[in-house]
């Protein structure tokens, strides 16, 4: 019954949001804007090939990060036909840093199929795109609310969406008890009911903002939240409860030896990860993990014998960090080696280059890796500038 209130109250609760965003919500957002800047205005289509990237970028990492890489992005490729033209490591050096690289290699391959739908000289047309949400599922990448929040930003079409924002808000709405991803079906429901089919554009970008500037995760401003007289968690509960959280299990910590292997005219060996591996493509220092009876320095002397089929004399320590992943942490300890003997081989990766310490920044590293970095440049005393000899 109270799921059906909420229904009942959709034209209600639609008119609140959208007032409320039309004062507060973040009409700054580039991608959501025409090109000369301004906001698109009721039922006008602005082209999604800026929203699709966006879209992307957003699906593991939050907008004030996305912003200056989506901005050096459209630079890079300022549309469909740059993208389907630009080599794989062009990508991934656009991509450095924003982390979960396959998403950049699913932009790549999703560009080659749009080209195919769309021909190269309409891609500037949003008249000219998919518009249904059940094209768009079609492509790498994209899930039905990455879909519906492409087709309502770029065309203003009614499709709904459910974000962790979303998600939130709705769950505080109905104070569900169950956790997030046991009710999916529910929230989807609901979020397609609550949608505004008169300005859909508006209305999810409303649920987006409020859910990241009012109905925060912790201290959500209740008192300032236009829906507070819909939200069963406000009236009856303590919405800090909602989402209901799980104990999360401790993470495991996996110790990795990684060797900076430098040759007699000073340059170092660096490999290329394979494709298939998780960030396929991206560069790395050569190294694994360390097995229970081994030193570190063992570690890293078996591994590059293992991996490069060559012999090292593993010398000092150049730092040790310990670098977080959603589902691991990874403890790395970090030694400068001399390259002794043998025929450096790429056994586990696609290739190794011997390069300067100046050229390291022209190949595309893990986040991980600009830390090993930035500390090999102050111990050899180079301005730790992104800059290419």
């Amino acid at each position: 019954s109270l799921y059906m209130d909420l229904i009942g109250s959709s034209q209600d609760i639609q008119s609140k949001l959208l007032a409320w965003f039309s004062d507060n919500g973040r009409h700054w957002i580039p991608w959501k804007l025409k090109e000369d800047g301004s906001s698109p205005k009721a039922g006008e289509r602005i082209s999604p090939y800026e929203i699709w990237i966006a879209e992307i970028m957003l699906q593991q990492t939050q907008l004030n990060v996305v912003i200056p890489y989506w901005k050096k992005w459209i630079k890079t490729f300022p549309d469909l036909s740059f993208l389907v033209e630009a080599k794989e490591h062009n990508i991934l050096m656009q991509w450095q840093g924003l982390g979960y690289y396959s998403r950049a290699k699913r932009i790549h391959l999703s560009s080659k199929l749009l080209v195919d739908l769309l021909g190269k000289s309409s891609s500037k047309d949003p008249l000219s795109w998919p518009i249904e949400v059940s094209q768009w599922i079609t492509l790498p990448g994209i899930g039905r609310s990455t879909a519906g929040s492409i087709v309502s930003s770029a065309f203003d079409l009614p499709a709904p969406i459910l974000d962790g924002n979303v998600k939130r808000i709705l769950t505080r709405l109905i104070a569900s008890d169950r956790g997030i991803n046991q009710n999916q079906k529910t929230l989807w429901q609901l979020s397609t009911f609550l949608l505004s089919t008169n300005e859909p554009r508006d209305f999810n970008q409303a649920l987006m903002d409020l859910g990241a500037m009012v109905c925060t995760i912790k201290n959500p401003n209740c008192l300032s939240c236009p829906l507070k007289k819909f939200c069963l968690a406000y009236i009856k509960y303590d919405p800090n409860n909602f989402p209901k959280k799980y104990m999360k299990k401790n993470l495991p910590i996996q110790e990795i030896g990684i060797g900076i292997v430098f040759n007699k005219k000073g340059e170092l060996l660096i490999a290329q990860r394979m494709e298939s591996s998780s960030m396929g493509g991206m560069w790395e220092f050569p190294g694994g993990k360390k097995e229970s009876d081994e030193t570190i320095e063992n570690t890293i002397e078996r591994e590059i014998k293992e991996e490069i089929g060559i012999k090292v004399n593993v010398g000092e320590k150049l730092l040790s960090f310990i670098h977080s992943y959603s589902h691991k942490k990874l403890h790395f300890t970090v030694h400068l080696c001399e390259y002794l003997s043998g025929d450096p081989t790429p056994i586990a990766s696609q290739k190794l280059f011997w390069v300067t310490p100046g050229q390291l920044f022209a190949f595309p590293f893990p986040a991980a890796n600009t830390k090993i970095i930035s500390a090999l440049y102050s111990y050899l005393g180079i301005p730790n500038k992104k800059t290419i000899n």
